[in-house]
């Protein structure tokens, strides 16, 4: 896929606002491919690592925010390492989705990990640690997959694996305090957590998945 760049799209904002917001210097980088060629995920990507960073600088906002990448990084910050120039993409990555669900920009097919996202973070802000079954069940919930892996409770109940109860922790208050620091706690409260449009969207794909199934 081709596009135009123009003169006003390099001038657009969208670099020096990541790299204040961000901290990270994004147009030192000068295209090494090292993040790229270690990247565990990049297969599955439309965009690899460093087309995402040049398109940054570049400004192509729209073509970034919309891109299935940013959404499929793992975060396992292989390519932080690797850079000669210090910059940590997994935060610029990080940052990108962020910016992407402000302005509901997230992919159809993608839908599930920032819904993942946030019923992981509610599961900790409730319990203080994972509680596996309650993120089964709500995330099977809201995603449409009601009985996806059912088959799988019952060994892994025998097993132990998992429980039916969820296990606290001490000074609960403590770590609610980190949330509300670090902002995320008020704002998935005032977002209600699940924004009713990312809800939307996964119950729609899922309908219509099974309707092309049917043809």
């Amino acid at each position: 896929m081709k596009w135009f760049i123009s003169h006003d799209t390099i001038r657009s904002p969208f670099l020096k606002t990541l790299e204040k917001d961000c901290g990270e210097k994004v147009s030192r980088c000068y295209q090494c491919g090292k993040c790229s060629a270690g990247c565990p995920i990049s297969f599955q990507m439309d965009y690899l690592p460093n087309q995402i960073i040049r398109m940054v600088q570049l400004g192509m906002e729209e073509q970034v925010l919309s891109s299935k990448t940013i959404w499929l990084c793992a975060s396992c910050l292989t390519c932080t390492v690797r850079c000669p120039r210090e910059i940590d993409i997994a935060e610029i990555m990080d940052y990108l989705r962020r910016r992407a669900y402000k302005k509901h920009m997230i992919p159809l097919d993608e839908t599930e990990i920032p819904l993942f996202n946030k019923i992981f973070l509610r599961n900790i802000e409730l319990f203080g640690r994972l509680y596996e079954m309650g993120l089964i069940a709500m995330f099977n919930l809201l995603s449409g997959e009601f009985f996806k892996d059912f088959s799988l409770a019952p060994k892994m109940f025998l097993k132990q694996k998992i429980g039916i109860f969820p296990q606290g922790i001490r000074n609960l208050k403590e770590l609610r305090k980190i949330f509300r620091k670090s902002g995320k706690l008020g704002r998935a409260r005032r977002d209600n957590l699940l924004h009713p449009k990312l809800i939307f969207l996964n119950l729609s794909r899922k309908f219509i998945s099974k309707i092309e199934r049917l043809k």
